[in-house]
């Protein structure tokens, strides 16, 4: 379970941290997908989302502070959970493209680090 979580733990870093870098630098795009939210707060999720990232794996790699991870990944469900209702509104297309998906799918994922780090240890 632990190499799961690992595994898992790097993808949504990646995924994170890259996805934080494009609704940071890419504000033209993610206009033309939600033409509502403005540039300021799509920075601060980007923001959010590349600290996030970090979070996932360098307070585990360093054995320092491992609980935040499990508080980063419930962070980042929470802004997945808010991302995937915004997106609810303008996007129906059951497509890979459709950015709806890819919301819904990371929060899952990081719903699911966030119990296994956070979940009690069976004793043995």
């Amino acid at each position: 379970m632990n190499i799961l979580l690992w595994v898992l733990q790097a993808v949504l870093a990646f995924l994170n941290l890259s996805g934080g870098a494009y609704k940071l630098f890419k504000f033209d795009e993610m206009a033309k997908q939600l033409d509502a939210i403005p540039r300021g707060a799509w920075s601060a999720v980007g923001v959010f989302e590349m600290v996030a990232g970090i979070l996932l794996v360098l307070p585990t790699t360093l054995t320092r502070m491992p609980g935040l991870t499990a508080l980063a990944a419930a962070a980042l469900t929470v802004e997945a959970i808010g991302l995937s209702l915004l997106y609810a509104r303008s996007s129906i297309a059951l497509a890979a493209t459709n950015p709806l998906m890819w919301s819904a799918v990371m929060a899952l994922l990081s719903a699911f680090v966030a119990y296994g780090r956070y979940a009690p240890k069976p004793s043995s």
